[in-house]
């Protein structure tokens, strides 16, 4: 016979309800949140983001699809089409554009996953070096080391560099912060862009 408590209630079912609640805590904290809920209105995806595509009762076209190096993506049907400089309704109505030729009215979802090659890294004298999303096209080099916690004290901010690829090539940017103190030279304090690398000596 179980052993009631002073509700009525057996030990094993009071052990029974309290694994139940224990599983539901673990799921639910274990859920990721939606990967856009942070990402701000009118974002531009860049090479290196990852964004998942679905199509209303079509089980065959849902699938996350990566940004590549061009700029490019390639899903069924809509074939190879340009993602990056769009906005996530943009690319949305891009692919709803090409499967129509295919599908009848199709309803296109399109969210956005992560943005990992969407980053800039700061290193060096900085109080908290380390990468950074770039979420927004207008992160300059200045706003850039305040995300990092500002220079240490024994920065050599007159030497600082951002390191930029282009066209497979790197090159380097000299950006002299005391002078940008002085409110001189503001023309360096240029806009940043995926992939830069700040170093702080």
């Amino acid at each position: 016979m179980a052993l009631l408590n002073r509700s009525g209630i057996s030990r094993s079912r009071v052990l029974e309800l309290s694994l139940g609640l224990l599983v539901l805590f673990v799921i639910t904290v274990a859920m990721p949140a939606q990967a856009d809920r942070a990402v701000p209105e009118g974002y531009r995806l860049q090479a290196g983001d990852i964004v998942a595509v679905s199509v209303w009762q079509e089980p065959g076209l849902e699938q996350l699809v990566l940004v590549r190096p061009d700029g490019g993506i390639s899903f069924p049907l809509a074939g190879d089409l340009k993602a990056s400089g769009l906005t996530v309704e943009e690319l949305n109505q891009a692919l709803k554009k090409r499967l129509k030729k295919y599908i009848s009215d199709p309803v296109v979802t399109v969210t956005l996953q992560e943005i990992p090659g969407n980053r800039i890294y700061v290193m060096g004298r900085v109080n908290k070096p380390g990468d950074f999303p770039l979420v927004t096209r207008d992160v300059t080099v200045v706003q850039a080391l305040a995300m990092a916690g500002g220079l240490t004290p024994f920065a050599d901010e007159k030497h600082i560099k951002v390191l930029r690829t282009e066209n497979g090539r790197q090159r380097s940017i000299l950006f002299n912060y005391k002078d940008i103190r002085r409110g001189q030279a503001l023309e360096q304090n240029i806009m940043l862009q995926a992939g830069d690398v700040i170093v702080v000596p």
